[in-house]
């Protein structure tokens, strides 16, 4: 596109006799504007313009110049912008919106708070208050500190009457030395604090200079040129992950029309509208559950993301207000809000009386991931629960922190950490623009500043931006974050034998194995990636071999079930897989070799295995050390798996439902597609195959109750369950739906 003329201006519908000079709304949205293509020359013309659109374009930065004296409202959503600060250029401006620019961040929205002196509203969001607070409290606490940093390490090295050379000697260190070891605030600022430091900084450095210069006047020119540090500037070629409105067959074609990749795998259930998510379900992308249409392939443009409001960067505690009853929504299974409870299919006449039969209640039915929260929102596709993790002290007890049953779910732009026993949402932490599709808890052991040795759990949360989250849950704080891939993160696996091991599995067909260290009593960390495992396909699931956590690692992926060996006294850091798993299901191909798909993978023991295949129709209970035995010759990476039973399951076509399990108590849990989970109790089975039994039939299934809202009318029909979990206390089974809804039953 040549240079923005006024012949494009009079296309966008405004009239010929327009006058530039008196022109106060100007429309350039969807025209795929690049910065060049601003004619600097053209806009210095629009002297009255008050409102200005320039969302839906490709614009790395809004150019200098543009010359607007009186612009009161911008949109540049959804480009490509990595830098706000030219936006010092428009003084006047009081309403900003640049939502779905992937690489602005929180530091950005701090930025423009302090450039712009009379800013309002940020992203449709009132930020007065706040920006009062960065223009006023937050730079005199930073000012205070570069100060003291100067005269705690500097101005000793100044002679009692400093000149101009002297103080020049030591400017360039010392504003170095500001910007690297003056720490404020939270750690998700640290790019805005370095920013501000370093103005601070340069100012302190001028200020000393000034006397200089002005006696300077009649003598000579003796002017400062102060050191400028140039911010290390964001990543220009992150993969921007979009969701496209086709079928994407299993090896996308590459898009040549749009600067976006393809999406990742889409799927659909034909009775719900989904936002986009982790594989997108609505009817403009669907993944059909009919043969004839699963070959489609990704069309060429791919749709924008929809908008969403900018929300803290950072956790938010749980407020109980009238307002936030209705984010964090309660459709509680009681008296009050539940018509008819189906309840559970057991065996006729022995409901209550058989081992393998467990009663659940309905106990909370939360609605707590909505966007822009909306208590409308039944869209919210949500993706992965995990309980924390006991803590222990160093006595070996169970700490007192471990009260109840905290478990924590990600789905849409937010991760929320959840008291089963009440229903409250304790923690939420939202990223506007990100995708969450997976959570892992650790325990680390920090030091404090008294010398002590405490633990602490650690919830990792990563999805479509590819960067990993690090949270201390109980302070309220995101103290770091990993950028471990380019692309999507669809799994995480902590090892349970090395605390700060963690193995993230995504879109490029990877898996890393990284150390995530342990924070000081600052919160300061060092990350370190330790082995690359190359995959075929992506990674949809993670385990660590129970027998052998620290010699093997099980993965489901999109072509099969593989194992890799993540030895690390090997010197190879980069691995392709030792084994790949086969199935019998494998004999059941179609021309997309759908069968070969695992997506759902869960350790039951040391040494049982469960899995199950898309479209499979059941699962596998597999041994591991039995398939090991099974190697057709030494060095063959096929190894037929051990089946030791087949579990009757949901007949769907229908991919990535997660299948669970609880160890402590011998149990598999796997949801389907019409909201129903399916139990089954192995407790009791041995190591050997039972020839006499075809199929595992469930010990129950849970259906989904009938659902009306509080106050309202509205209907919670049956829904896909995406996935299932349950506390290793056994006390608490929550499932995730594609319909923003948290199911938490209580285990009797």
């Amino acid at each position: 596109m040549t240079k923005l003329t006024m012949k494009l201006l009079l296309g966008r519908g405004l009239p010929k006799s327009t006058h530039l000079q008196e022109l106060k709304t100007l429309n350039l949205s969807k025209l795929h504007l690049r910065a060049q293509d601003l004619d600097l020359k053209l806009f210095s013309q629009l002297e009255k313009l008050e409102e200005l659109d320039l969302s839906d374009n490709v614009l790395s930065e809004v150019p200098s110049g543009l010359m607007l004296p009186r612009l009161r409202v911008l949109n540049c959503s959804s480009n490509q912008l990595e830098d706000v600060t030219s936006l010092r250029q428009f003084p006047c401006l009081e309403q900003l919106t640049y939502e779905d620019n992937l690489y602005l961040t929180i530091s950005d929205n701090y930025k423009v708070m302090y450039l712009l002196p009379n800013l309002c509203q940020l992203n449709s969001k009132d930020v007065r208050s706040l920006a009062n607070q960065v223009r006023l409290v937050n730079t005199t606490e930073l000012t205070r500190r570069v100060h003291s940093h100067w005269e705690k390490n500097y101005r000793e090295q100044l002679p009692e009457t400093p000149s101009a050379a002297s103080i020049k000697s030591v400017a360039g260190h010392f504003v170095k030395s500001a910007v690297l070891g003056v720490k404020y605030g939270a750690n998700s600022l640290k790019d805005f604090t370095k920013w501000r430091v370093q103005q601070i900084a340069e100012e302190l450095i001028a200020s000393l200079l000034t006397p200089e210069k002005e006696e300077d006047g009649a003598g000579g020119d003796r002017v400062l040129a102060l050191p400028v540090l140039r911010s290390s500037s964001k990543r220009k070629h992150m993969c921007e992950v979009e969701f496209s409105q086709g079928s994407p067959s299993k090896k996308p074609q590459k898009n040549h029309h749009s600067p976006m990749p393809a999406s990742p795998i889409s799927r659909r259930s034909d009775h719900l509208q989904a936002t986009p998510g982790k594989y997108n379900r609505t009817p403009d992308s669907p993944r059909d559950r009919n043969q004839n249409e699963r070959a489609a392939s990704i069309q060429d443009t791919p749709r924008k993301r929809e908008r969403s409001q900018v929300h803290t960067h950072g956790w938010q505690p749980a407020k109980r207000s009238h307002q936030d009853l209705k984010e964090e929504k309660t459709l509680q299974a009681g008296e009050e809000l539940l018509e008819e409870w189906k309840g559970l299919s057991a065996t006729p006449g022995k409901k209550g009386k058989s081992k393998e039969v467990v009663h659940l209640e309905p106990h909370h039915f939360l609605q707590c991931h909505s966007r822009e929260n909306s208590c409308e929102d039944f869209k919210t596709q949500l993706w992965a629960c995990a309980f924390q993790p006991h803590l222990e002290d160093a006595s070996g007890k169970e700490s007192s922190e471990r009260l109840f049953a905290t478990v924590a779910t990600c789905g849409g732009d937010s991760v929320c950490v959840i008291d089963c026993e009440t229903g409250k949402v304790l923690k939420k932490y939202k990223v506007a623009g990100e995708e969450f599709f997976s959570v892992a808890w650790t325990c680390l052991a920090m030091v404090d500043m008294e010398g002590r040795r405490r633990k602490f759990s650690v919830l990792a949360a990563a999805g479509r931006r590819g960067t990993v989250k690090l949270m201390h849950v109980k302070a309220n704080l995101c103290y770091g974050e990993i950028k471990a891939h380019k692309k999507p993160i669809s799994v995480l696996c902590f090892s349970p034998t090395q605390e700060t091991f963690l193995f993230t599995g995504s879109y490029d067909k990877r898996i890393i194995l990284w150390n995530i260290g342990v924070p000081d009593s600052d919160y300061n960390f060092k990350a370190s990636q330790l082995l690359t495992l190359e995959t075929s396909s992506v990674p949809l699931r993670l385990s660590l071999v129970p027998a052998c956590p620290d010699h093997y690692l099980l993965g489901a992926c999109e072509d099969g079930c593989f194992a890799w060996d993540i030895r690390l006294n090997k010197q190879e850091g980069r691995r392709p897989f030792d084994f790949e798993f086969q199935f019998p299901v494998y004999a059941r191909k179609d021309k997309d070799n759908n069968f070969r798909m695992v997506d759902g993978l869960a350790v039951l023991n040391q040494d049982l295995v469960v899995s199950k295949s898309c479209m499979q129709g059941s699962m596998y209970l597999w041994s591991w050390g039995q398939s090991l035995k099974t190697q057709a010759k030494k060095g063959s990476k096929k190894v037929n798996a051990a089946i030791l039973a087949e579990l009757q399951w949901s007949d769907t076509q229908l991919p990535y439902l997660t299948l669970s399990t609880c160890p402590e108590e011998g149990r598999v849990f796997c949801g389907d597609e019409k909201g129903s989970v399916w139990l089954y109790d192995l407790s009791h089975r041995t190591q050997k195959k039972d020839p006499s039994v075809q199929k595992v039939a469930p010990s129950q299934i849970l259906n989904w109750p009938y659902l009306t809202t509080k106050g309202q009318k509205k209907q919670v029909n049956g829904t896909v369950i995406n996935s299932v979990a349950v506390d290793p206390t056994f006390k608490y089974l929550v499932a995730l739906t594609d319909q923003n809804i948290i199911a938490i039953w209580k285990i009797m």
